[in-house]
């Protein structure tokens, strides 16, 4: 059972099957967001994507960064995030037609930023969520 279904703008549609969503910043140490802070960040997320589920492709929606006219520290601008990151693994009919539908399926890992902590459902979803290559990124799986 999926936690919702996202439609993608390619009409595919895709089960949500298991959501992460954290702060973006709700672990930052001294300091403020900056690019350096936001690359460890994103790092992390695929690093914790990848030890997850090691055998699922990861795809990151590249996040839109913001750079608000705050005093430059020592590490640069401030740079901003989306302060919800989102961790997603999603289930689909198989890429391959050979395979049984009944045994296969095909699945992707994607991370995103967004602006609330709201589940996507159908076609509310993260643009770039949306327009992801499914069948150039997701692998199929026996189930």
């Amino acid at each position: 059972m999926s936690l919702t279904r996202v439609v993608l703008t390619s009409g595919r549609a895709t089960d949500l099957c298991d959501l992460r969503l954290s702060s973006t910043y709700g672990g930052l140490p001294d300091g403020y967001p900056c690019k350096p802070v936001n690359d460890l960040a994103i790092k992390s997320l695929l690093h914790e994507a990848e030890l997850a589920s090691p055998t699922t492709p990861i795809h990151l929606v590249p996040p839109p960064r913001a750079y608000p006219d705050h005093y430059a520290g020592a590490f640069g601008p401030v740079e901003l995030l989306p302060p919800v990151a989102c961790v997603g693994t999603f289930r689909s009919t198989a890429l391959h037609p050979t395979h049984d539908s009944v045994l296969h399926c095909s699945t992707l890992t994607i991370i995103w930023f967004q602006d609330t902590p709201h589940v996507p459902c159908e076609c509310d979803a993260e643009r770039g969520v949306r327009e992801v290559d499914w069948e150039g990124l997701a692998r199929d799986r026996e189930l």
